[in-house]
């Protein structure tokens, strides 16, 4: 999942951020609306962290820029007013989800991961395929009932594959959808954690190499 926070409070931004990292989703961030706008002209996300009060760029109209261009893209709106009408303003704006500060990062990730499977087309909350079960919620992952440790980015990337449903899934996919805009496009980043995958899942290998178009379950 690629997740955008936009935070003018930067630590809390960076703090947001390395959470949902560790979360095995892919993060870029910034810290005010222009910036915003920037990225989401470049990249596509499946969800924006959005705050609300925000500099450059107000988040309001960030997120009336992100619903007029028709895009998949969900809002979590975030704001130190915690009234009703500030919600109710808030979602009445296009925003697909409201979360007033302070707030537990339990929550937030709770919140950004459903609005997640709302950007595709819906599929069950745990993952089955060739004998893997993925649970994105609990970040565990069994093959024939035997669970399997993965890293985040590992756990990131057979998440791509297990929502592709059998269809083949381009390096530069991986790469946009569990990496974030830091990442050198030119590296074997992609290759090398798809080996070190295969081998943590077993034998027999269940990722396909589909030469010249991508990878598939």
């Amino acid at each position: 999942m690629r997740v955008l926070v936009v935070e003018d409070e930067q630590l809390l931004a960076d703090a947001v951020a390395t959470g949902l990292r560790r979360e095995a989703m892919a993060v870029d961030v910034v810290y005010d609306g222009g910036a915003a706008l920037e990225r989401i002209g470049v990249n596509d996300y499946d969800v924006v962290v959005l705050d609300r009060d925000l500099p450059v760029v107000h988040g309001d109209d960030v997120c009336r820029q992100i619903v007029g261009l028709g895009m998949p893209t969900r809002v979590l709106m975030l704001t130190a007013a915690g009234d009703v009408s500030d919600r109710v303003e808030g979602l009445e704006l296009g925003a697909d989800d409201y979360l007033p500060k302070p707030f537990a990062f339990s929550e937030l990730t709770a919140r950004v991961r459903a609005l997640g499977r709302r950007t595709t087309t819906a599929l069950p909350p745990v993952l089955e395929r060739s004998g893997i079960k993925l649970d994105p919620n609990r970040r565990e992952v069994f093959r024939d009932g035997a669970e399997v440790h993965l890293a985040p980015k590992e756990f990131a990337v057979l998440e791509v594959l297990m929502r592709s449903e059998g269809s083949v899934v381009s390096a530069e996919q991986l790469l946009e959808k569990a990496w974030d805009e830091n990442t050198d496009p030119f590296t074997n980043v992609v290759r090398v954690t798809v080996m070190t995958l295969r081998r943590k899942l077993g034998e027999p290998p269940v990722i396909v190499t589909v030469p010249g178009s991508g990878y598939r379950i």
